[in-house]
């Protein structure tokens, strides 16, 4: 596994398994079944309602807590609510801390709620925390008001819509640039792409193994999800190869901006 170093230190693992749409009471048993194949990086949020599964699945797993890094999302707006809802969730995963705590979605408060989260990274409750679904000029509103930088940002990001303004302005900044729907959320024809199926034959690899590849080796953290086992262990299995130059050139030219369902419109370059 590929790990990431963010900019206070803490090492990222670079592929991990994601719960968006996992129900709650199927989230144990996939999760589970994640670690058991290797992931080591859980990516859950409040809005999902699966958190108590997530800490169920490590528990059951035998696994030391520190060899798992969970991320959560806060889906609060302010000081207070933020601070109560982020202890709720501790509360639901049933551990002392996560990882990796991002706000979720800008709410317009956004400058209280970050300070809710420093509070609780200074506090021990979080070892790294940073945001989601934010655009440069917010994530620069972020930095310029605080006195702790984001570690993350979390975007959607994919073939068709690799975010390279985005990674450009993160990258400058000592921002990880975490990508969710990096397989286009098994959208029909996603991956059903001559170059993608041309690479993959000549390294006996998926089409989804070839983009995970690739963005990657952009340096971009990847959460696919999916509950079929042959695709979770097809997902992780992607670090016995390497795309060469040509390739990668090859693959950034299908960037074609284009998001998977058009939303949010502030992510869209001509609006930051």
């Amino acid at each position: 596994m590929k790990t990431v170093k963010l900019n206070n230190g803490i090492e990222m693992p670079m592929l991990g398994f994601g719960t968006y749409q996992i129900t709650a009471n199927s989230t144990l048993l996939n999760v589970a079944k994640a670690l058991r194949l290797g992931y080591r990086l859980i990516d859950t949020a409040q809005y999902y309602g699966n958190e108590e599964g997530v800490g169920e699945a490590i528990k059951e797993s035998g696994l030391a807590r520190e060899r798992v890094f969970v991320t959560t999302k806060v889906q609060t707006s302010g000081y207070k609510e933020t601070r109560q809802g982020l202890d709720q969730s501790l509360i639901d995963f049933n551990q002392d801390y996560f990882d990796l705590v991002l706000i979720h979605w800008p709410m317009g408060n956004d400058l209280e709620t970050y300070r809710a989260i420093e509070d609780a990274y200074k506090e021990g409750k979080v070892r790294a925390i940073g945001l989601s679904n934010f655009n440069a000029s917010q994530v620069q509103e972020i930095i310029d008001n605080s006195s702790i930088k984001p570690m993350v940002d979390q975007i959607e990001t994919h073939i068709l819509w690799q975010q390279q303004r985005m990674h450009d302005y993160l990258t400058e900044n000592n921002i990880v640039h975490e990508s969710y729907a990096p397989l286009g959320e098994a959208n029909p024809g996603f991956l059903d792409i001559p170059v993608l199926e041309e690479i993959g034959r000549k390294y006996q690899k998926t089409p989804a193994q070839v983009t995970l590849r690739y963005l990657i080796q952009c340096g971009i953290v990847v959460i696919p999800k999916t509950t079929n086992t042959k695709h979770m262990e097809e997902n992780i299995d992607i670090f016995d190869f390497e795309l060469n130059g040509e390739e990668m050139a090859k693959l950034r030219e299908l960037d074609a901006k284009k998001s998977i369902d058009g939303w949010p419109a502030t992510m869209q370059e001509k609006n930051y």
